[in-house]
């Protein structure tokens, strides 16, 4: 039977960390002992209140039907996202209509293209850039325009650098401040600049905003909703994934604009129905502590950002200490492409990071180092470099 994909498929390019996983693979089978910078998946245990939380509610057969509020997910976890989102930013929501659960934010990003993209239309994506901004447009049949994000412009797109005919088709514009993989953070004043430029060309902003509690040096990240009109045009999707280690939970929010995330629910409505309910009573519980349990994570990856910034120039590395997320974003200073560099890397270290060009054309030149790696690996990572 000659069984033909969907066209669509064609679109993907090979997964980046597929091809990590592989040259891993390889060099175990080597006998070389691998330590992995690569993915930003943290290591550490969720908090232990959190895990109680979900055991208590999954006892609960009440919690074994179809969640309630399905697809918008259960008024109780969206009336913590508002009280949390109240107390963090001083943003108002209304827990109804202005925030709906997600599936990760991920899910958040390829369910908001399906349901404002169509053929022709564009969306604005940064490069470099996580990945499934690109893709998801390409999935809901609409084309990518990317923008530069370069490091003479901190990491920021040049908004003016947008051609008006592609502002003029514009239908979503992608940012992440903090950045991944660059580590970057946005000003309120590039916020307002963004606003403007938005309503300038009826342009819906997504903002997706997961590392916005992993920040240091007294450093707070700001929401795009804070900006006075920015809930007009603009949706924001959060994690639980990041701050509370929580990535395989799959649980986050989509906030902001109300029609926006109608069509978003629309789309989920005959897509899924919502998170396992114990674990959107987990979400709440991590909500409602967040501090506790945050303020512990923060400083074990300072500790690691800064053992890290101290080894970097022995391999020819040059960084700013990032100010938010848990990525390094490393500019090579030899003549060298990132893909050579990393493999380079694991041959003679043992150490995967991932080479720039995998988010992008503008990664060229630049690897990412997660800070996810338990301490005991991180010091014997460091002491390889030291030792040379």
């Amino acid at each position: 039977m000659n069984i033909k994909l969907a066209a669509r498929l064609s679109l993907v390019p090979p997964y980046l960390f597929v091809e990590v996983r592989r040259k891993i693979a390889e060099a175990k089978s080597k006998g070389i002992d691998v330590i992995s910078f690569g993915v930003g998946d943290p290591v550490e245990a969720t908090p232990q209140e959190i895990i109680q939380s979900l055991k208590m509610n999954a006892e609960n057969i009440e919690n074994h039907c179809y969640p309630p509020g399905e697809a918008r997910g259960m008024i109780a976890f969206r009336k913590a996202v508002a009280d949390w989102y109240e107390k963090r930013f001083n943003v108002m929501l209304d827990p109804e209509i202005e925030i709906i659960t997600l599936i990760g934010s991920k899910e958040g990003s390829h369910h908001l293209a399906l349901a404002m993209i169509n053929p022709g239309d564009f969306s604005i994506v940064p490069d470099p850039a996580y990945t499934t901004y690109e893709m998801s447009t390409l999935f809901s049949g609409g084309q990518v325009y990317k923008v530069p994000l370069l490091k003479t412009n901190n990491f920021l797109p040049d908004l003016h650098s947008i051609p008006e005919d592609i502002a003029r088709k514009a239908k979503l514009i992608f940012i992440n401040y903090p950045n991944n993989p660059t580590g970057a953070t946005a000003t309120k004043e590039f916020f307002k600049n963004l606003v403007d430029f938005a309503y300038k060309w009826n342009i819906v902003i997504a903002s997706d905003n997961p590392y916005s509690e992993i920040t240091f040096d007294g450093y707070k990240a700001p929401s795009i909703l804070e900006l006075e009109g920015a809930k007009d045009i603009a949706v924001e999707f959060n994690s639980l994934s990041k701050p509370f280690n929580m990535t395989g939970w799959r649980i986050g929010m989509a906030v902001g604009n109300r029609d926006v995330l109608g069509g978003i629910k629309i789309i989920k409505d005959n897509t899924d129905s919502g998170p396992f309910a114990a674990i959107q009573h987990a979400g709440i519980t991590a909500l409602k502590g967040y501090q506790k349990f945050l303020l512990p994570m923060i400083k074990i990856y300072e500790n690691r950002r800064n053992k890290l910034m101290n080894v970097l120039s022995k391999l020819n590395l040059k960084a700013q200490p990032p100010k938010a997320t848990f990525y390094v974003w490393a500019e090579i200073t030899e003549n060298i492409k990132s893909m050579e560099f990393t493999d380079n890397l694991l041959n003679k270290y043992g150490i995967v990071a991932i080479p720039g060009i995998g988010y992008g054309k503008h990664g060229e030149g630049f690897v990412r180092f997660s800070l996810t790696v338990p301490d005991h690996r991180f010091d014997e990572a460091m002491s390889r470099i030291e030792r040379g």
